[in-house]
């Protein structure tokens, strides 16, 4: 778990990431560099998901790369199945981190929303739903390994 008090929010006790894979973790269907050492340092305190429409057919590669395996979200309705699927998780425990307009939903819903801006694009449906938007994904997931920059960033 990770615990972030946020002046003027309260205290976050965050126990799952969800996180899209295409444009999020991955550009052009290959894994960002360094994406899969900063994920592993991650897995000793929060359950790590990874949500996916596999738009580049490359999931099974990159699951063994991050010794995870992704949930398949099912053609229509995107956005709705990634959104419920942090209300089933719980959403007050939930980091979500994404960049497409189908992972809008589940950023508004996460306790923390962390949108990323990326090399396949960034839509502005997701920026607006997030708390917080991050120049890449290391620079998100850092955010995790350095929890006082979150609460310097979302204070009140």
């Amino acid at each position: 778990m990770i615990e972030i008090n946020v002046p003027g929010r309260g205290t976050l006790q965050l126990r799952h990431l969800v996180t899209d894979v295409n444009g999020t973790l991955a550009v052009d269907g290959q894994l960002v560099e360094g994406a899969a050492q900063k994920i592993e340092a991650l897995k000793d305190r929060l359950t790590i998901h990874m949500l996916t429409a596999d738009t580049h057919g490359r999931q099974t590669a990159l699951d063994e790369q991050l010794r995870l395996k992704a949930i398949r979200i099912e053609p229509g309705g995107e956005a709705q199945q990634k959104a419920d699927y942090v209300r089933k998780l719980g959403a007050e425990s939930v980091i979500a981190m994404g960049q497409g307009a189908n992972d809008a939903g589940m950023l508004k819903e996460a306790a923390l929303g962390i949108c990323i801006l990326s090399k396949e694009g960034t839509a502005l449906e997701a920026v607006m739903s997030a708390d917080i938007l991050a120049p890449d994904i290391l620079t998100a997931l850092e955010l995790l390994e350095k929890p006082l920059r979150i609460t310097a960033s979302l204070r009140k």
